[in-house]
C-alpha cells in the first residue's frame, strides 16, 4: 500500500488499519468518515485515513465516539487547529484522570484479593492438617 495513494478501497483500508468493513461502515454512519461514493464502491481519501487513525487512537484511549466526532469536527475552525488541540488536551486530561483512578481501584482490588487468597490458602492448609489428624 502506498501512503501517497490518492484514494483507497474499503479492502485496502481494512488491511492498512486492521479493521473490518463493518467498522468502516459504522464510522461512516456515525459521520466520522466521509468516503467518496462511486456507485456501490467507497473510496477513502487521505483525510479519511488521517481521521481513522485518530478515531482508532481515541478509542484505544477510551474516548467515546461522540467525543471523537466532536474533536474531529473542530479541525476546520480556521485557527490552525488551536481549538481542536486545546479541546483534545482537555478531554485527554479528563480521560487520564479516569484511567489513573481505575488503575488505583484495580490495584487496590488486586491487593485485597491477594490478601483473601492468602487467608484462604492458610484455611485450606489448616483444614487439611485437621483432616489428616482425624484419619
Amino acid at each position: 500500500m502506498s501512503v501517497t495513494k490518492e484514494t483507497m478501497t474499503i479492502r485496502e483500508m481494512c488491511d492498512a488499519f486492521q479493521v473490518t468493513p463493518r467498522t468502516l461502515r459504522f464510522y461512516e454512519a456515525k459521520e466520522l468518515l466521509f468516503p467518496i461514493r462511486d456507485g456501490q464502491k467507497r473510496l477513502f481519501t487521505h483525510r479519511d485515513r488521517g481521521r481513522l487513525k485518530l478515531i482508532l487512537r481515541g478509542k484505544r484511549f477510551g474516548f467515546s465516539l461522540e467525543e471523537i466526532r466532536q474533536l474531529l469536527d473542530l479541525y476546520n475552525m480556521g485557527d490552525a487547529q488551536l481549538t481542536q488541540l486545546e479541546r483534545t488536551f482537555e478531554v485527554a486530561q479528563d480521560r487520564l484522570r479516569d484511567m489513573e483512578q481505575q488503575r488505583d481501584e484495580l490495584n487496590e482490588a488486586i491487593e485485597e484479593l491477594k490478601e483473601q487468597m492468602g487467608w484462604g490458602e492458610k484455611m485450606i492448609a489448616s483444614l487439611k492438617v485437621k483432616q489428616k489428624a482425624a484419619e
